[in-house]
């Protein structure tokens, strides 16, 4: 475990992975990930049908922490809005989850 990690609000790290609380928005007018209070809202144009939207929220999450869509895995809440999500050995930490 590093100890040069950022401290991140909302998300919390186990081991050289950081878990995340996503709050998922399916059929949005277009895909975006916002902070808020205790989650990050993650709003997809991907309708929840067929596990499509989990499929854009792993391809959005993978962007934004800078690894490939594989090593975002849903841990919990596969067929909910609200869900974990572990992100393994994350390359980057966007600004605003920094504390």
């Amino acid at each position: 475990m590093a100890d040069d990690r950022p401290a991140c609000r909302i998300a919390r790290w186990d081991g050289d992975d950081l878990v995340v609380p996503v709050r998922v928005v399916p059929r949005a007018a277009g895909d975006a990930v916002l902070p808020e209070q205790d989650c990050l809202k993650v709003r997809l144009t991907a309708p929840p049908v067929d596990g499509r939207a989990n499929e854009a929220l792993c391809r959005v999450l993978g962007k934004l922490f800078g690894v490939p869509k594989s090593r975002v895995v849903v841990e919990q809440g596969a067929g909910s809005r609200t869900k974990r999500v572990r992100i393994v050995a994350p390359g980057r930490i966007p600004e605003y989850l920094r504390r």
